[in-house]
């Protein structure tokens, strides 16, 4: 069975208290057959005529103290298995949260948001499903029944039991072939659902551009096939789960018809007697929910494997990176250099940095240039060590990168990419990302050196204004600011800033790179921008187009060469003096 199999390791972590739910599960089981022989005894007596008030009292009594000692069993029980039950989900949520965490962008490439928040949620649910209410059922079919079918043979008669239970191996047949149909279904319906949970994703996230071009009800059209499609693949999985009680209730009108028939029978040619008969009928009674819980148990079964087998796919899959198995021990990048560097992203037919090299000492700055899709942020992205390099290609302190450890170099390296994620928290919160435990006077000069204090003074609440989700209450220029203030809090050997500087004016880039030089001096930056401005004080620049480096070197070295930098250089200068 692929389900217990996959969850071994949750089986045999958890063994002792499903040992302890399925013991008293198989108690209570043993317990539910006393009452029906007691009922049939008693009735026998009072068709012989000898039973005495004392005798029926006695019996009452019996009855109503077993009642309640099946209530405490039945009570602990149920705790116990779906307390089992409620932890999986936990546990699961939580490795599968870990996983994301460790994966590069390769993996979220392969798998869309929508797919993996359906596994943290529909999915995960129906692990713990069958972990806790398919067990309760399989134990159910199998000790329920047997139970109740042993207790028929030594108590009852075995002829009656087996003529009533003829019907039986007919409902594990269509059974098995509805669960078989219930998983390929359900397999359908839970990647509809993904979808649709990328497309809800996709909406909300982009309402302003949709309600700009008046996309709104083409928008809501979409979104309503995609939902449609989501309740026709559910709606055909009920189709097939509202096939399993009609079935086992036909099984069941079949198997009283032949036990009243012939138990009768037999009553008349005095081989059972009137109680046994009743007897007979209350156990038959207690084999339908077994039988039920057959039925769910399948249908439980099928749809946990199906999504215990979508979990363990995600959870294979591997990052592209890992640490090598005796890492260097650095204590700080003294240099940065790439030898011939090229680099495809994974999913590319051609390659988005061409034979790059350079090389930077610690306390420099290198400027990174060139026209839109050139490679500078994929040149930056190198350093954050999110996609596997050829060997030997790119160095700290002339060390190959493959042979430092990863968590190293993340502490080294901070980043203000273009697109800003901003957390639906307080200035403050997104600010000590980085650095949770900052004190008021560090947040306060990080702000400071962002340019970012007016604004906050300006907030509802400063420090504590909500930024909304993303930073949605926030301008494109106080989103980069605060992004600069969160970077600068860390103080980094490496500073990676990617066009961060974009959406300020001239003045405040002027100020943002003033405090930058002063404070982090000693320490390496690198910054990729369209504004030459932004890069004219550092101590190499390079120019890129299509991934090569076609000009590099100073700024009055790249002035007096006269080409792209220059005529770059001129025109935005031309064009901000036109603005003063």
């Amino acid at each position: 069975m692929s389900f217990v199999t996959r969850l071994r390791w949750f089986f045999q972590w958890r063994w002792g208290s499903y040992a302890l739910a399925i013991g008293l599960m198989a108690a209570v089981s043993l317990l539910t057959t006393i009452p029906p022989k007691m009922i049939g005894n008693t009735i026998d007596h009072i068709r012989s005529g000898d039973l005495t008030a004392s005798g029926l009292s006695q019996t009452v009594v019996l009855l109503v103290g077993l009642s309640l000692l099946l209530y405490v069993m039945v009570y602990v029980w149920i705790t116990t298995l779906f307390g089992n039950a409620a932890l999986i989900e936990k546990v699961l949520r939580g490795r599968l949260m870990a996983h994301l965490t460790r994966m590069t962008p390769s993996f979220f490439q392969r798998n869309s948001t929508g797919q993996l928040m359906a596994l943290a949620t529909n999915d995960v649910l129906a692990i713990g499903q069958t972990s806790g209410y398919g067990v309760m059922t399989l134990v159910n079919t199998l000790v329920g029944a047997s139970v109740v079918i042993v207790t028929m043979i030594s108590l009852i008669s075995f002829k009656l039991m087996l003529a009533a239970l003829v019907p039986l191996p007919f409902l594990a047949l269509v059974i098995g072939k509805l669960g078989k149909k219930v998983r390929s279904r359900f397999l359908e319906a839970q990647a509809s659902f993904g979808k649709m949970n990328d497309h809800a994703l996709e909406s909300i996230s982009g309402i302003r551009v949709i309600r700009s071009y008046v996309q709104e009800n083409h928008d809501l059209d979409a979104f309503d096939s995609v939902t449609s499609d989501v309740m026709n693949k559910n709606k055909r999985v009920s189709i097939l789960n509202a096939l399993f009680q009609p079935l086992i209730s036909l099984i069941v009108g079949v198997s009283y018809s032949i036990g009243i028939g012939y138990g009768s029978y037999l009553v008349f040619h005095d081989q059972i007697t009137l109680g046994q008969l009743i007897s007979f009928n209350i156990y038959l009674g207690m084999l339908i929910w077994p039988m039920i819980s057959f039925g769910e148990f399948i249908n439980v079964l099928q749809r946990g494997s199906a999504s215990a087998d979508r979990l363990e796919t995600a959870l294979m899959q591997q990052a592209d990176l890992h640490d090598a198995e005796k890492p260097v021990a650095l204590e700080v990048p003294a240099s940065i250099e790439m030898k011939k560097l090229t680099f495809t992203y994974p999913t590319a037919n051609y390659p988005s940095l061409l034979g790059v090299s350079f090389r930077l000492e610690r306390g420099q700055t290198l400027g990174i240039v060139g026209k839109t899709g050139s490679g500078k942020s994929t040149l930056l992205k190198q350093l954050l060590r999110q996609y596997p390099v050829d060997r030997e290609k790119l160095f700290l302190s002339d060390v190959p990168v493959e042979h430092i450890a990863l968590d190293r170099m993340k502490r080294w390296v901070a980043y203000v990419p273009q697109e800003h994620l901003l957390l639906s928290k307080s200035i403050r919160d997104n600010i000590a990302l980085g650095k949770p435990d900052a004190t008021p006077g560090e947040i306060a000069r990080a702000v400071e050196m962002a340019s970012f204090t007016q604004d906050v003074a300006l907030m509802p609440e400063g420090l504590n204004t909500i930024v909304g989700e993303n930073g949605v209450m926030l301008s494109g220029g106080q989103k980069q600011r605060l992004a600069i203030a969160r970077a600068l809090l860390v103080d980094s050997e490496i500073l990676l800033l990617d066009d961060a500087l974009s959406a300020v004016d001239a003045r405040t880039e002027s100020r943002i790179l003033h405090n930058i030089r002063k404070e982090r001096d000693g320490r390496t930056t690198l910054i990729a921008t369209h504004r030459l401005s932004a890069v004219s004080h550092a101590n190499w620049i390079l120019v890129l187009d299509e991934g090569r480096i076609v000009e590099e070197g100073t700024h009055d070295e790249l002035m007096l060469f006269g080409g792209w930098y220059k005529e770059q250089w001129e025109r935005q200068q031309m064009e901000a003096s036109l603005e003063d």
